[in-house]
């Protein structure tokens, strides 16, 4: 038996760091994150095996490596296992396994690449050893073992659109986490938006954790800032849901004040660079991806100005990934 998974990465629209606990009780009844799936995907590649020997690939990072048991893999402190370690550890698999693991998404871009390559492994050790989960059950487990990978708090927008493809609004309330998944328009994205790395990996863990610490702290100012956050999001809903496309290029502006206003770290001098040369050539708007810091930056253009802003991209020395939305 050979199990192949492939899960997509994400763009979130709107609404980003609201779902990192317990930012969202703290900042609103209901508050809101969009994003949808692309086709960029984490792939994993699961062989069960007769005995007790295991296996383990991963080949982003040119690695490879067998134990003759469990036990053995769990005392290995190589960085490169630090995932399979601590889903092995959670599962304890009672057989050998040969495990093969590749991401399209560049580190630290800013498209939950890592929460992707979980959710691909949880698929595939679940079918292995019958795990049943609905989405939210998987994006629990997904949310506390990858706590345990990055040693920092973690949000749990990234894992829908990993599991489900389709353009998410994700509910943030006291009643818990609740989903509605709509088909994503991929005509309008495609015409419209550019996706660009600037190169330089995030670390969204610290991110993140300088906002949380900031909220419950008391700093009214980053308070103030995710409000705005949520509050674009429900506009961006509203534009969405009624087709109000002309209305986006407002709300990444107005989405990208109040982000920079939650930390420093959030902007970076490359950011900042392909603001400046995007916005000279045409574009309307940039957005930064997850929790910024580098990553990857969304370029909104009017359709014809969009090939001429890509150029300058390119001539500027970013890297334009494909949004391949065909392929989700």
């Amino acid at each position: 038996m050979s199990l192949s998974i492939k899960s997509p990465t994400r763009v979130d629209l709107a609404g980003g760091t609201l779902d990192c606990w317990p930012l969202a009780p703290l900042v609103d009844s209901h508050c809101l994150i969009i994003n949808f799936s692309v086709g960029i995907f984490s792939q994993v590649q699961l062989i069960p095996q007769q005995d007790s020997c295991i296996e383990v690939i991963v080949a982003d990072l040119s690695y490879k490596k067998k134990f003759t048991t469990l036990d053995e893999l769990l005392a290995c402190e190589d960085s490169e296992l630090t995932l399979i370690r601590v889903l092995t550890e959670y599962f304890q698999p009672k057989q050998g396994f040969k495990v093969e693991s590749r991401s399209d998404s560049p580190v630290g871009a800013g498209l939950g690449g890592s929460s992707s390559l979980t959710i691909s492994f949880l698929k595939a050790f679940g079918k292995w050893l019958h795990k049943n989960w609905d989405i939210y059950q998987i994006v629990e487990v997904a949310h506390n073992l990858e706590a345990k990978v990055i040693h920092a708090p973690t949000g749990t927008q990234d894992y829908y659109p990993a599991y489900q493809t389709g353009l998410h609004y994700i509910s943030y309330t006291s009643e818990g986490t609740s989903l509605e998944i709509q088909e994503i328009p991929k005509d309008k994205l495609n015409q419209h938006m550019t996706l660009v790395y600037t190169g330089i990996p995030h670390r969204s863990g610290i991110n993140n954790w300088q906002v949380i610490k900031a909220v419950v702290e008391g700093d009214y100012k980053v308070l103030l800032a995710l409000r705005g956050i949520n509050k674009v999001a429900k506009c961006m809903r509203t534009a969405i849901k009624n087709n109000q496309w002309i209305d986006i290029p407002q709300l990444f502006q107005e989405e990208y004040q109040y982000r920079v206003s939650l930390t420093d770290h959030f902007s970076s001098p490359q950011i900042e660079e392909l603001k400046k040369a995007v916005l000279s050539s045409g574009a309307e708007a940039v957005k930064i991806c997850g929790a910024g810091g580098g990553g990857c930056v969304i370029v909104w253009s009017p359709v014809d100005r969009k090939t001429e802003v890509e150029k300058t991209c390119l001539t500027a020395g970013f890297q334009i990934l494909p949004l391949n939305l065909e392929k989700v």
